[in-house]
Parts: C-alpha cells; sequence; structure tokens
C-alpha cells in the first residue's frame, strides 16, 4: 500500500470537498482558532506600545481608526462570533442535545454570526465616521 506524502496529509484537514455541515464547522472552527491565536500575540505586541509613551500610542490609535484596520476588526467580530456560537453548538452535540439537528444547528450558528457581524461592523464605522 503507498503511502500518502506528508504534505497531502497536513493540507487535508482544509480540504472541504466531499465534506458537509460537520465537517465544514471542523474546518472553519479550526481556522478562526488559529486567526484567534495569532490575533492574541499581535495584540500583545501592539500593547507595548503603552510602555513607549503617549505619542507611540496615539499614533498606533491614528492608524487603528484607517478603514483597513476598521475591517480587521470586523473580520475579528466574524471569527470570535463564529468560534464562540460553534463552540455553543459543539458542547450542545457533546452533551447529546440536539444531534439530529446538527446541520440545522449549524446553519443557525452561521446566519447569527453574520447577522451580529453586519451590525457590528456598521456600528464600528457609523461612530468612527
Amino acid at each position: 500500500m503507498k503511502e500518502t506524502p506528508r504534505w497531502k496529509r497536513v493540507t487535508g484537514w482544509i480540504d472541504l470537498r466531499g465534506r458537509r455541515e460537520g465537517g465544514l464547522a471542523f474546518v472553519l472552527m479550526r481556522l478562526t482558532g488559529i486567526g484567534l491565536t495569532i490575533y492574541l500575540f499581535i495584540h500583545l505586541y501592539v500593547l507595548r506600545l503603552l510602555i513607549q509613551g503617549p505619542e507611540a500610542w496615539d499614533a498606533f490609535i491614528a492608524l487603528a481608526r484607517s478603514p483597513f484596520f476598521l475591517a480587521l476588526d470586523g473580520l475579528l467580530i466574524l471569527g470570535l462570533l463564529y468560534h464562540a456560537l460553534n463552540g455553543i453548538r459543539v458542547t450542545l452535540l457533546g452533551l447529546g442535545i440536539g444531534v439530529s439537528q446538527q446541520a440545522r444547528l449549524f446553519w443557525g450558528v452561521m446566519a447569527m454570526t453574520l447577522l451580529i457581524t453586519g451590525i457590528a461592523v456598521y456600528a464600528i464605522f457609523a461612530i468612527t465616521g
């Protein structure tokens, strides 16, 4: 029997072909988890600006109010919401609640995530003008 190359085994967990809702939820959970971990380190790196004084912090705040960074805030909210809501879905399924309705729960999580993210992004751009 021929062994699958290592790179194909590594990339296999993001391959969406032939996956149903559970597989898609699993892939998105991994991607949002990785993204949130990366964000945590970036956040800690940015916080070091506080010890560099008010000038460095004020310069960062001016940059953070740019449309690009505001859009990244929207992406952060999207990842946080999906990860949290899908975590609740996974917990319910683990407790045996709603197992027969897992696909509907997934699409409900997706709908709630997109709706709340849309409202949040609208608010972010409305507040910052």
